[in-house]
C-alpha cells in the first residue's frame, strides 16, 4: 500500500506515466491547477513547498526503490516543486507565469551547476533537490527581469 500511494504522489497521480515529456506535462497540470487556485499569499505557497518538498523526498525515493532505477522519469513531483517555487513571487498572469514555465523547464533540461551535481546525493533527495536548485534560479531571472522593466 505504501508504495502504491508512494508511486501515485511521485508521478503526479500516475500523470509521469505519459509517454512523451513527463516532467513537461506534470510542470503544466500544476501550473494549470496553481492558476485555477484563489490568490494565495507567498507564505502559503511557500510552506505547500515545503511539505510538497518533504512529500516528495519520501514518495521519489519509494517509487526509485521500487522501480529498481536511479531517477526514473516517470517520477515527477520534483517538477511539480519546481513550478510551485518559479511563481511564488510573480504576478499571476500568462505573460509571467508563462515565462516562468519556459525558464523553469529550459533550466530543468539543461541543468546548469549545481543542479547536475546535486543528483549525486542520490534517493528521493537527489531526485527533488536540482529542481528546487533551477527552480531558485528561475525566480531570480525573473525578478530581475521586473526590476529591470519597472
Amino acid at each position: 500500500m505504501n508504495t502504491f500511494i508512494a508511486k501515485f504522489l511521485s508521478t503526479t497521480a500516475f500523470t509521469g506515466l505519459f509517454p512523451i515529456a513527463p516532467g513537461t506535462v506534470g510542470s503544466l497540470i500544476t501550473l494549470i491547477l496553481l492558476w485555477f487556485l484563489p490568490p494565495l499569499a507567498p507564505s502559503i505557497l511557500l510552506a505547500a513547498a515545503l511539505i510538497l518538498f518533504l512529500v516528495g523526498i519520501w514518495s521519489s525515493g519509494i517509487t526509485e526503490k521500487a522501480m529498481g532505477k536511479e531517477d526514473p522519469g516517470s517520477v515527477n513531483i520534483d517538477e511539480d516543486l519546481g513550478m510551485l517555487i518559479s511563481i511564488i513571487a510573480l504576478p499571476k498572469t500568462l505573460l509571467w507565469w508563462g515565462a516562468a514555465f519556459l525558464i523553469f523547464r529550459f533550466l530543468d533540461i539543461t541543468k546548469p551547476w549545481p543542479a547536475k551535481q546535486s543528483q549525486d546525493l542520490g534517493g528521493g533527495l537527489g531526485i527533488m533537490i536540482d529542481d528546487v536548485i533551477v527552480a531558485v534560479y528561475t525566480v531570480i531571472l525573473l525578478q530581475l527581469v521586473r526590476v529591470f522593466l519597472r
